[in-house]
């Protein structure tokens, strides 16, 4: 089952994620997980310095540029990319707490053979709505030919090959994302099919599509935007859906694309996760998706390529703008010591989650954007990459495959890194990655135990979807084990979203600082992120 298009065919209790009693502990003590955590020094030292403004460091250094990008995740990245390929040369991209953002990733191995995700690891076909990701796809050789066609040809080594998808129901697997039915559950699964389908293809009297991406072009029409008052499990409950496996896969959907449980997120987010992708390809099925070893790492990578040398280390800590432009100062920590420099442009494009923009740029409130209204929410994920020495035995009843799902909580389950090489020449190592959205806390409960969890208990969270799929013979498999924490991943689209007059201002913002995360559209995917990094990119070449 693809994740946005329903298949007929054959809910747990939301348990706490906690540590396992002594025998966790006891059986992975050998081994001492690699901690990281993107930007937590960073935003720690910001803080503080909101405490303490005497401590701002001094500038040893003066740069200037035309336009300045600051941050280098995928809007950063895709507006440096569509600056230069219009030519314009004289920019400069400030990386932020980390290069490339949720799209990094990991290599490991002698030789880095093995790489593998540390945040977003996939990207369904674009619509043909979606013309800035089929640039980027075009110009990165991911499509081969008819970029703009209703049916492109993609290069089959991203193409994501069988078996995708599989899930893990009391301690069986079966193929695809659907728990098996109980008496009386298929006639509401062919009900919510076809309500998917019709939403699917509805337009609104301007020709706009109900739900698609970029959601910025999305309908506005009352009837649609009446479903960004109520959550998802409320829609379900008012359409009189009972059957625990649908109401199982909607959650687990919002919880794969929003961090956060379907009763906390906006109805139009939860319906936009089944009927926004209608991508095709001339090559693959509706619907399929595209993936790399690496996640997104390969497409931030080529973007970079792009964009050349004009890029450098560096944390934006204050922006303001000045009567020929902005100014920034940018520091880079290290070992706990911050080296500052200025940047002075004549546009800058603010490419940093909003609550970090927050904090350091005084014209957002000049815009009429109110943190304390309109700030959304964050979810913390915690990402962990197993090194395997070799393949774990798998049990009988699927194989196993790209996505491999739990049918519990908090996990998201994991994902194979090495699946595209295995139809070609089986790996003998591989790496596994393991995906937690805490959903079982509060976003600032999370964040707080993350922040004191000791490495055992992160490592006993990490590894509770593989124990499940696995047992013990798991442990004897690991090599290695590195984990990522993602405090703040992702903005939550809980109800009324969609009708944040902040984000709305800060959308149109055209003036000398302009802004371009995913976070403007109040949900974090690639094709929010770039389409916002591509406006921004047009605005910043005008005079």
């Amino acid at each position: 089952m693809q994740r946005r298009s329903f298949v007929l065919g054959a809910a747990v209790a939301a348990g706490a994620a906690t540590l396992g009693a002594g025998g966790v502990l006891q059986k992975w003590r050998e081994v001492d997980p690699g901690i990281r955590a993107p930007g937590r020094a960073e935003g720690h030292f910001l803080r503080d310095l909101a405490k303490h403004p005497g401590r701002l460091p001094v500038p040893s250094e003066i740069i200037e540029t035309d336009i300045a990008i600051l941050g280098s995740g995928v809007a950063g990245l895709t507006a440096a990319w569509k600056l230069e390929r219009s030519g314009h040369q004289d920019f400069l991209v400030i990386d932020g707490p980390e290069a490339d953002g949720n799209a990094a990733g990991a290599r490991y191995g002698q030789a880095g053979e093995y790489a593998c995700p540390t945040g977003a690891h996939y990207l369904p076909l674009p619509s043909q709505e979606c013309l800035h990701v089929r640039e980027i796809l075009a110009d990165l050789g991911v499509i081969l030919r008819d970029a703009q066609a209703e049916r492109p040809y993609y290069d089959e080594r991203y193409l994501l090959h069988a078996p995708d998808e599989r899930l893990l129901v009391e301690g069986h697997w079966y193929e695809g994302l659907l728990p098996p039915l109980q008496p009386g559950e298929q006639e509401e699964l062919d009900r919510f099919n076809r309500s998917m389908d019709s939403l699917r293809t509805s337009r609104d009297a301007r020709g706009r599509r109900a739900f698609m991406l970029p959601s910025a072009q999305a309908s506005d029409d009352p009837r649609w935007l009446a479903l960004d008052r109520i959550t998802m499990r409320q829609w379900l409950e008012q359409e009189g859906y009972r059957s625990p496996a649908l109401h199982w896969l909607a959650n687990y959907g919002c919880r794969d694309d929003y961090g956060a449980r379907y009763d906390q997120v906006s109805a139009w987010a939860g319906l936009h996760y089944f009927c926004s992708r209608s991508g095709q390809a001339a090559n693959a099925a509706d619907g399929a998706w595209l993936t790399w070893p690496g996640g997104l790492q390969p497409l931030a990578e080529g973007l970079a390529r792009r964009i050349g040398p004009r890029r450098r280390p560096g944390t934006v800590l204050q922006l303001q703008e000045t009567s020929r432009g902005i100014e920034a100062l940018c520091m880079v920590l290290r070992d706990g010591q911050a080296t500052s420099f200025l940047l002075r442009a004549r546009k800058a494009v603010c490419a940093m989650p909003l609550f970090v923009a927050a904090r350091i740029t005084p014209a957002m409130a000049t815009l009429g954007f109110d943190p304390a209204q309109h700030l959304p929410a964050r979810a913390p994920w915690l990402v962990a990459n197993f090194l395997l020495k070799r393949f774990p035995k798998e049990k009988p009843e699927a194989p196993l495959s790209w996505d491999n799902v739990i049918q519990r909580e908090p996990g998201l389950g994991y994902v194979v890194s090495t699946h595209q090489d295995i139809r070609v020449h089986p790996p003998q190592q591989t790496v596994f990655t393991s995906y937690v959205a805490l959903t079982h806390l509060a976003p600032d409960q999370a964040r707080r135990w993350m922040d004191q969890a000791t490495p055992a208990q992160l490592l006993a969270l990490a590894m509770e979807d593989l124990q499940q799929a696995y047992g013990w013979q798991f442990g004897a498999a690991v090599e290695r084990v590195d984990i990522t924490l993602r405090a703040h991943a992702m903005a939550i689209p809980t109800p009324g979203f969609r009708s944040n007059a902040g984000l709305k201002k800060l959308q149109q913002a055209d003036g000398k600082i302009l802004f371009a995360h995913a976070d403007l559209s109040g949900f974090s995917l690639f094709e929010e992120a770039s389409w916002w990094g591509y406006q921004a990119a047009l605005k910043a070449l005008k005079t």
